[in-house]
């Protein structure tokens, strides 16, 4: 039997003892046992459970989201810096959440000599309505191979009507200066498009730049380009200017220009006391705007999983979806690579949510960064529910939290 066949027979055996589970009661489960639901704040709840499946026990965490009910946010959790990570139940604590889960795919490691890896995330982030980044090029992402129709500006986010969706974000960027103009391609972002111009301000933090001009769009490990600019507009004016991008805390009203191969040539153009206008914003696809978004790749749509996605390999699994009308949201964890839990492969994943009340949903980073966190009533806080793989938590780029304002 073809490798894609036996795991979507697989896929098929898993999703009926997941559809029994989910809509069984705590009493009644006969493909596994599942702990009583738990009301962490109105229209809050956290949920773990067991299953049965045809490639043995998996254990699974489920937060749902009910906002239709005022109190209820979500939002984007983070490390402060674009360029640095932290543990999900540090972040969720910091920024006074009581759940969360981890979010997008990161710049975990780096292959180019002198280069250091940034920790920054591979897609958008949006938090309380303030654009912190914009997307890498496909090519240069960390994670799965994408579903064909995804790419890395897709994000799952809430817009300002307080609905939840599966979008994606464009950046929209233009430079002037003496009567010219040249696109931005790049915020705060660890890889840049070639030919382009990025822009990176106070929130990318101290972190190298240097690593936005490597690799290619659609290889990641290609060399570093020799045709690099740095330019430095404090104030709306240029102050200092250099051929290779550089490091350390950007102040508050000063923006960084990065360029490489024809943006550098554009960033050449600009001389130490020119007048510079920058302007960037991360327009969403479907209206309304985005208040909070985080990235990821899309599984379900429609109710339906996307087609081409992984069968095969189990691991532990972060995700997000929502449902019809983009009131209710549900944050999924699974363990995995353990006796206890082998993992999902990511049309399981897909599978899951679906019988949890999605519509739609987005894949989030996995393995040993799936990471579910969550603060009881009566507690003080947030503490780590699932089995990370690597046996502490990860640190990560960023999360999806859960707010009772």
């Amino acid at each position: 039997m073809a490798l894609a066949e036996r795991g979507r027979r697989r896929a098929l055996s898993t999703v009926v003892a997941i559809s029994a589970l989910l809509l069984s009661t705590p009493a009644a489960t006969a493909t596994g046992s599942l702990h009583t639901d738990t009301q962490l704040a109105p229209g809050v709840t956290y949920r773990s459970f067991e299953m049965s499946t045809a490639h043995g026990p998996v254990v699974a965490y489920l937060i749902t989201a009910d906002l239709r009910v005022p109190s209820v946010e979500l939002g984007l959790l983070h490390p402060g810096a674009v360029a640095a990570r932290d543990e999900i139940p540090d972040m969720a604590n910091a920024q006074g959440a009581i759940a969360g889960v981890n979010g997008d795919f990161f710049h975990i490691s780096e292959s180019h000599e002198g280069i250091e890896a940034t920790g920054s995330a591979v897609g958008p982030e949006i938090a309380d309505g303030a654009d912190r980044k914009a997307a890498v090029p496909d090519g240069q992402r960390f994670g799965p191979a994408l579903p064909a129709g995804t790419s890395t500006e897709d994000v799952f986010g809430v817009g300002v009507d307080r609905r939840a969706r599966v979008s994606s974000v464009e950046l929209d960027g233009m430079l002037r200066s003496r009567g010219r103009t040249a696109e931005i391609s790049g915020l705060n972002q660890y890889a840049l498009p070639e030919g382009g111009i990025g822009v990176f301000n106070a929130d990318w933090g101290r972190v190298s730049r240097a690593r936005a001009v490597c690799g290619t769009d659609t290889d990641r490990t290609a060399p570093c380009s020799e045709q690099t600019e740095e330019v430095v507009v404090s104030n709306g004016v240029v102050t200092s200017t250099q051929d290779r991008p550089g490091a350390g805390d950007i102040p508050a009203g000063t923006v960084v220009l990065v360029g490489r191969e024809g943006g550098a040539a554009e960033l050449e153009k600009l001389d130490v006391g020119d007048r510079v206008v920058v302007e960037t914003h991360l327009s969403a696809a479907d209206a309304p705007p985005l208040d909070f978004a985080v990235g990821g790749f899309p599984i379900l749509r429609g109710g339906k999983p996307l087609s081409g996605l992984d069968t095969e390999e189990l691991a532990p699994r972060t995700a997000a979806g929502v449902s019809a009308d983009g009131r209710t949201a549900y944050l999924l964890t699974v363990d995995g690579r353990s006796a206890a839990s082998t993992g999902l492969s990511v049309l399981e994943t897909a599978e899951l949510l679906r019988s949890a009340g999605a519509v739609d949903g987005m894949n989030l980073d996995g393995g040993g960064s799936s990471t579910i966190a969550a603060r009881e009533p009566g507690q003080d806080l947030a503490t780590v529910r699932n089995v990370p793989s690597d046996g502490v938590p990860r640190p990560v780029a960023n999360g999806v939290g859960v707010f009772s304002r």
